[in-house]
């Protein structure tokens, strides 16, 4: 019998030129150029697959993401430490593993994790973004009122059904919990939006921010977004902003070893408001 290890990767990338992170035939994906570095360092055909705390979508950003692998012991043994920086020469400028650690007892990249953390950017200075910001920052023509989309915001905070802010899938729940949604200045003509939950359904964050850029331009009352939600329907109304402005910044997993794989086995069952029952697959994307 082979005996396997599991790896902890800590990556980031510019995902302007990628087809999201999920292996794709014929595309260009972050999860594909890993896999492709990894089987080459490690000497593997296939190449080992990894499972990923976030599938980000097309055009979206990464600073912090998190995957696990498992690969033959052998295998690892013959780089050992090295892992990073043999990966290092290998992968494109726009994508890194930034550490490679074997992973604790109990330990799943995605139904691990306590939390995911993104945050949003826009500028809104009429004369236009920084060019050389223009990868990773919406330019929203309009002047923001942060005090406004704070408003908003607060009262879309906590445990709620976001089918009214997510695209759908058979058999997935839209109930997710939204720890925290708020809005800050950077820098005075850059706003960013930081979001945090435990876990996202399909397009959530745009959408969300879609939603609140309407009521921080002013198109919009308060408490539209907060209607929108209660509504558990998708509304037209709500633009879904676009890839390139989002960037998930940190996954949190909890301290202790003994709870990594309790968490998992929680995440794993079915989300009802106020209660839980039977497994699933949770979608977990931007």
């Amino acid at each position: 019998m082979t005996a396997l290890v599991r790896l902890r990767l800590d990556i980031g990338y510019d995902g302007s030129d990628f087809a999201g992170w999920a292996r794709q035939p014929g595309q260009r994906t972050v999860q594909g150029v890993i896999e492709e570095a990894l089987g080459r360092v490690l000497r593997l055909d296939p190449p080992p697959a990894l499972t990923v705390a976030g599938r980000t979508d097309a055009g979206v950003h990464a600073r912090g993401q998190v995957a696990h692998v498992v690969v033959p012991v052998a295998a690892y043994n013959t780089v050992g430490g090295t892992l990073s920086r043999r990966l290092a020469r290998l992968l494109p400028p726009d994508v890194r593993v930034w550490r490679v650690t074997r992973a604790p007892e109990g330990f799943d990249a995605r139904f691990s994790a306590l939390s995911r953390r993104y945050v949003y950017r826009v500028c809104d200075d009429p004369a236009g973004v920084d060019p050389l910001r223009r990868r990773d920052v919406l330019w929203h023509p309009r002047p923001l009122d942060l005090g406004r989309m704070n408003e908003a915001s607060a009262r879309l905070v906590g445990e709620h059904d976001f089918a009214a802010f997510c695209r759908k899938r058979e058999g997935a729940t839209t109930i997710r919990r939204l720890l925290r949604l708020e809005w800050t200045r950077e820098e005075p003509a850059l706003a960013a939006a930081t979001v945090e939950a435990d876990a996202f359904c399909h397009s959530m964050v745009r959408a969300l921010v879609g939603a609140l850029l309407m009521v921080g331009d002013g198109r919009r009352e308060v408490d539209w977004p907060a209607a929108v939600l209660a509504a558990r329907v998708r509304d037209s109304a709500v633009n879904v902003a676009p890839a390139h402005g989002l960037c998930l910044e940190e996954v949190r997993y909890p301290d202790d070893e003994e709870d990594l794989a309790r968490r998992a086995q929680e995440t794993r069952r079915v989300r009802t408001l106020g209660g839980a029952s039977g497994p699933v697959d949770l979608p977990v994307s931007s």
